[in-house]
């Protein structure tokens, strides 16, 4: 999983290293790009590459770059060549909001995948839109980036034409995880805890607002900062309470940490979180005592479907970096989809001046089979793929407990 990549699509960055003007450059000799002569066009990166949540967002790039490959090898659009772009996030919503006005400051970029989390993406959203620039999240499910602020309530408004995303939203997997810890698991009290950051916050939010609606008791609820590595005082809080499971709205870097040390401290019950903690990471960090958790993930196990069986092939053979089976898949949809918008706009290598905004309105029409089902946009940008999976740690590897979708209305 840390091998070096076979193939190195990707191309590190520094302020200034990168000076492409031209729309659509001509040649070039990038490693591992096989450019051969014709017009270049670039599909930019955004994810945490490095520190917090590194191996989900390795997987995002990974998923580019194959499906990258896979479109040079087989010359989907003919007089061009794709190349990768991956810019460092950190997972930090002001770094995010600096890589997003580098791919824009480049002119051969006509679509970006990611960022990895919703907070990042909060800074990115106008600084794309600014430019007419698409981008398409694997992995973004805050509500409010593709309904407005006031989607609660009812009122939807897509606040940016140029955002999509190929997951579905904390509305939907919230509901779906209350409902099954109420119907299924039977548990009457929850514990509820967020570590503060938009994705976790919201998650955490509407798991217990759904939870409570369901008839059952949110015996507590708390809050940490991504960082941090001692919850003595809130494993106590959580034992004294009473409850029968801890919800979690957060990323695995933390989750990992509490979950053991709340079963070291005698209490017994599991811990369930959203797709940021659906990494193998998780398990190996946490040993014996993330046995019995639960996780909800967006999208059916890509590793039953037949059309991702070439995907994950070539990701194992090729050393490529980070976990595919969270957003893998996605991301690699989510490419492919910038892939055949620009084979829409870009005839015979030419790329006309409003390509950005031509990309932006393919891919608002763009409708195909994916490697992880199928990938389409509605009027908000959201996936019209709503299905979404409940996993558990089973012996030591998370194991597909339930697929559906759920009707967060």
């Amino acid at each position: 999983m840390r091998q070096r990549s076979l193939v190195i699509l990707t191309s590190v960055l520094t302020t200034g290293a990168l000076a492409l003007t031209a729309c659509g450059s001509r040649g070039g000799d990038d490693k591992g790009g096989d450019d051969k002569g014709g017009t270049t066009v670039v599909i930019g990166v955004d994810a945490p590459l490095t520190g917090q949540n590194s191996a989900t967002g390795l997987g995002i790039q990974s998923g580019v770059e194959i499906a990258v490959k896979d479109a040079n090898e087989k010359k989907l659009v003919p007089g061009v060549t794709f190349k990768v772009v991956a810019l460092d996030d950190k997972a930090l919503p002001p770094t995010g909001q600096q890589n997003a006005s580098q791919l824009v400051a480049n002119k051969d970029v006509l679509g970006v995948v990611g960022p990895l989390n919703s907070g990042v993406a909060q800074t990115m959203q106008k600084v794309f839109a600014s430019a007419n620039l698409a981008e398409i999240s694997p992995s973004n499910t805050a509500p409010e980036l593709t309904q407005g602020k006031d989607w609660v309530s009812g009122n939807k408004v897509r606040p940016f034409k140029t955002y999509f995303r190929t997951a579905i939203t904390d509305e939907v997997q919230g509901g779906f995880a209350a409902d099954y810890v109420f119907k299924t698991l039977k548990k009457k009290k929850v514990f509820v805890v967020d570590d503060k950051q938009t994705y976790g916050a919201g998650l955490a939010g509407i798991f217990g607002k759904k939870f409570k609606e369901q008839g059952g008791t949110v015996a507590g609820t708390d809050h940490i900062n991504v960082g941090d590595k001692d919850f003595s005082t809130l494993v106590t809080k959580i034992k004294n309470s009473g409850a029968e499971l801890l919800y979690y709205g957060g990323q695995y870097d933390e989750s990992q940490v509490l979950t053991k040390q709340l079963k070291d401290a005698g209490a017994k019950i599991p811990l369930m979180g959203g797709d940021g903690m659906f990494t193998p990471t998780y398990i190996q960090t946490a040993g014996k005592a993330a046995e019995g958790d639960f996780v909800t993930s967006v999208g059916v196990p890509v590793d039953t479907l037949p059309a991702a069986k070439e995907f994950i092939d070539k990701y194992k053979s090729g050393g490529y970096k980070g976990d595919y089976g969270t957003y893998g898949g996605y991301s690699y949809d989510a490419a492919t989809a910038i892939i055949k918008a620009v084979g829409n706009v870009v005839k015979d290598g030419k790329v006309p001046s409003d390509a950005r905004q031509q990309v932006v309105d393919q891919l608002q029409k763009i409708d195909f089979e994916g490697i992880a089902g199928p990938v389409g946009f509605d009027q908000y940008g959201d996936t019209k793929n709503k299905q979404l999976t409940l996993y558990q740690v089973t012996n030591g590897a998370w194991k597909s407990v339930k697929t559906g979708t759920y009707n967060a209305s």
